[in-house]
């Protein structure tokens, strides 16, 4: 489920939203380190700032998911997009993978708005890539038959040690990550509770799920060790700032 084996040109085509969202990183990210671009505008008029949000200008709900604080930033949380939206934009579909992704990144950002100072700036697509995990957490809790053993250990012990770390290190929209954990598991609840999913509600039998989650039984522990070392960079980009 988590290993990219597709070509950049079959990622894409199979995983548009995620393509898309990755991209739109990328391209924030460029438009704010390249000079001859007005890059503190930019900053300016997309950031999260709660003051500006009560004052109307409620798009800062919606932007800071899309703006990153710099290359590292950036850089991990699209890599954690890589790993853990394609099995999401499958098993769902693109528009409720997008309707998760946003509501819980949104969701994160109101949050933020009603329990932080009035003078706080935040940016960052954590808050909606941790309700990613709060609906594999749902998945694992509803219908764990979904996802084999690996693959639950594998999301269980990521979501733990992130949440451990959101309130270990400095400078870190704790906030952000709680809400938007919970955010997705609540949308989790909702669709799994709505009856038992079938690939007509966008959702895999369980006989057709092993398309989509290859077992790491049988790996090298090389490749074992590398893995862990991905997912272990992966919690870093979640707490990059």
């Amino acid at each position: 489920m988590f290993t990219r084996t597709e070509s950049l040109k079959e990622f894409i085509r199979l995983y548009p939203v995620v393509s898309a969202i990755i991209f739109i990183h990328i391209l924030l990210y460029l438009l704010t380190v390249i000079p001859i671009f007005p890059n503190a505008l930019i900053f300016e008029k997309l950031a999260g700032v709660n003051l500006y949000i009560i004052q109307g200008e409620y798009w800062r709900l919606f932007t800071p998911m899309i703006l990153h604080s710099g290359f590292p930033h950036v850089l991990f949380n699209s890599f954690s997009l890589v790993l853990f939206g394609p099995a999401l934009e499958r098993i769902l579909g693109k528009t409720k993978f997008i309707f998760l992704y946003v509501t819980a990144g949104v969701a994160a950002n109101i949050a933020t708005l009603l329990l932080e100072p009035m003078t706080y700036i935040h940016v960052g697509a954590s808050g909606a890539i941790f309700g990613l995990f709060g609906y594999f957490a749902a998945v694992i809790i509803f219908r764990k038959d979904l996802l084999s053993r690996e693959n639950s250990q594998i999301i269980l012990t990521i979501t733990v040690i992130g949440v451990i770390m959101t309130f270990l290190q400095p400078n870190i929209n704790v906030t952000a990550h709680i809400f938007g954990l919970i955010a997705g598991f609540l949308i989790g609840a909702a669709f799994l509770s709505k009856g038992r999913p079938s690939m007509a509600s966008g959702i895999p039998h369980p006989r057709r799920i092993s398309r989509l989650r290859p077992s790491l039984k049988g790996l090298p522990a090389s490749r074992l060790i590398l893995w862990g070392v991905i997912l272990l960079l992966a919690i870093l980009g979640f707490l990059a700032r």
